[in-house]
């Protein structure tokens, strides 16, 4: 069994022509996670027209260092759906920024955890696209934290979508297309296939439940922060109950943890109703 773990150190190589300087994965994991955690604090910090540009740009150039320190593997399985999930996190760290108090210490804060988090995300990546090829031991680790990314960047995007105050539809359809792409992502983990078309019918059903729900809550008189937390718990039971079910571990106990998620964020929802008020 191979171990996908790089060297830390600088490579250096010698040839003809002098001197040759190599990096490895996670050297390049965290010269990008330096690149973009800087842009991200400079920008949301001193939040300006050029700002908000650089905002909408990030995400992509997430996608960019990710494909730079992984193309090796990459380029044999074409295995192009690990860049779903870092672009949707960058997406909504980025966008989240604009609902916090605009302090120093707060922005501080928020790019740190940033950070970690995506620091984690590309090395679960890495060990998805490896994991295509060769069995390695890290393959269940890499989905607790990949699925745990997608909850935090699922609360920050339905709490983001709900803030606007808009009409339904254009929220619904932003909402669906962000949940299309993360539930995908999260159940690709499981097959780790370059197309499925049960999973794609699998995702398509899980959307449109996701999506009824989220069409009843929108009238429901309550915080977008509110809404965002029961939406994400429900997201993560339907989600989670269907990972459960890849793995064959269809079990009481287990189904009984998320029964008890969705009956505390529900009476979360119930508690910090605003009745009378909207």
């Amino acid at each position: 069994m191979m171990n996908i773990r790089q060297r830390s150190a600088t490579n250096v190589k010698r040839g003809r022509r002098g001197i040759h300087f190599s990096i490895d994965k996670r050297q390049k994991f965290v010269i990008a996670v330096l690149i973009l955690s800087l842009g991200l604090f400079f920008t949301e910090y001193q939040l300006t027209q050029w700002g908000l540009i650089v905002t909408l740009i990030l995400p992509f150039l997430t996608i960019l260092f990710l494909i730079w320190a992984v193309y090796g593997d990459l380029k044999e399985n074409k295995l192009y759906q690990v860049v779903i999930l870092p672009f949707i996190y960058t997406f909504a760290f980025g966008f989240f920024y604009l609902l916090t108090p605009t302090t120093f210490l707060v922005h501080l804060l928020l790019t740190a955890i940033y950070a970690f988090g995506l620091y984690s995300l590309f090395l679960s990546q890495n060990i998805f696209v490896v994991s295509s090829s060769r069995t390695i031991q890290l393959l269940s680790g890499a989905r607790i934290v990949s699925f745990v990314i997608t909850l935090i960047s699922y609360f920050f995007l339905t709490n983001i979508a709900f803030s606007f105050h808009v009409i339904i539809f254009p929220v619904i359809a932003v909402i669906a297309v962000y949940t299309y792409l993360l539930t995908y992502h999260s159940l690709w983990t499981y097959t780790l296939q370059k197309y499925s078309q049960p999973l794609m019918v699998w995702v398509s059903a899980l959307t449109v439940c996701i999506i009824e729900v989220t069409s009843l809550v929108w009238f429901w008189p309550s915080s977008p922060t509110v809404t965002a937390l029961f939406l994400t718990g429900f997201f993560y039971a339907v989600v989670g109950l269907s990972h459960i079910w890849f793995e064959k571990r269809f079990f009481k106990g287990i189904l009984w943890e998320y029964v008890w998620v969705g009956t505390i964020v529900f009476f979360v929802l119930l508690l910090f109703t605003q009745w009378g008020k909207s």
